[in-house]
């Protein structure tokens, strides 16, 4: 139990790599606040929390919309009275070429992206003090060689690492960690991805060293789990690819 007595917030914990990691901080011990849009998917994830003997409260909250971090916050406060945690995952995923993309899309994608992780973590900061832990999920896109199709998204993303960096710098002095996971997990979103690009989608799962897509909870959330853990103690600034290798060895 090394998260023990400690509490989380996980933005887009309904699905996906969100709920992995949520299910895997509260299996370590902690008790989570579940933020996401959809109340009927935050329930399912809170009911297997309890499962699991820890307390977990489902906030509804748009990310893109700063009255509902403000209150996704305060909620946290008046339910648990600390925050040790902080999981940025949520965000809207655009695509499209450069010269096809909306601005619309520009605008949703920096908006839930970077700007709605600052927000929070602004936010965060008075409560994290003095050994709190911030992990902001980015994606092995922001660092590719190519980014067809996905330039927006990979430019929402790298600017998230390099405010991760900053925040590193910026409030180690305060006692604040500041991570980075860049995961490649099977989740609804890479169904849908393989179901609409099968050509891409096969050469680039074909092309993970280790052979497989990682799962969301054994993988990830276990990777989330040890940066959110004291055994991370020493680790800031970094940014830890969690996807078999297909960030860095392709």
């Amino acid at each position: 139990m090394r998260l023990h007595g400690k509490v989380a917030i996980v933005t887009g914990a309904g699905g996906g790599v969100g709920r992995g990691i949520a299910l895997a901080l509260a299996a370590e011990g902690a008790d989570l606040v579940l933020a996401g849009r959809t109340p009927a998917s935050l329930d399912d994830c809170r009911r297997e929390i309890e499962a699991l003997g820890r307390r977990a409260l489902g906030a509804r909250c748009d990310v893109g919309v700063a009255d509902d971090l403000g209150e996704l916050v305060a909620a946290t406060l008046r339910e648990f009275g600390r925050l040790d945690v902080l999981v940025n995952n949520a965000a809207f995923v655009p695509h499209g070429t450069l010269l096809e993309i909306s601005e619309d899309d520009v605008e949703a994608a920096l908006r839930t992206g970077p700007l709605a992780a600052l927000r929070l973590m602004r936010l965060c900061h008075p409560h994290l003090r003095g050994g709190g832990s911030i992990i902001n999920i980015s994606s092995a896109v922001a660092v590719a060689p190519s980014s067809n199709n996905r330039g927006v998204y990979a430019a929402a993303k790298a600017a998230l690492n390099a405010i991760s960096r900053t925040a590193a710098n910026e409030w180690g002095p305060d006692g604040i960690r500041v991570n980075v996971l860049m995961p490649f997990a099977r989740t609804e979103a890479l169904d849908r991805f393989l179901a609409d690009e099968p050509d891409y989608a096969a050469t680039l799962t074909s092309g993970v060293p280790l052979g497989r897509i990682g799962d969301p909870r054994a993988d990830i959330g276990a990777a989330a789990v040890f940066l959110a853990s004291s055994e991370s103690g020493y680790i800031t600034g970094a940014t830890l690819p969690v996807d078999g290798g297909l960030a860095y060895i392709r």
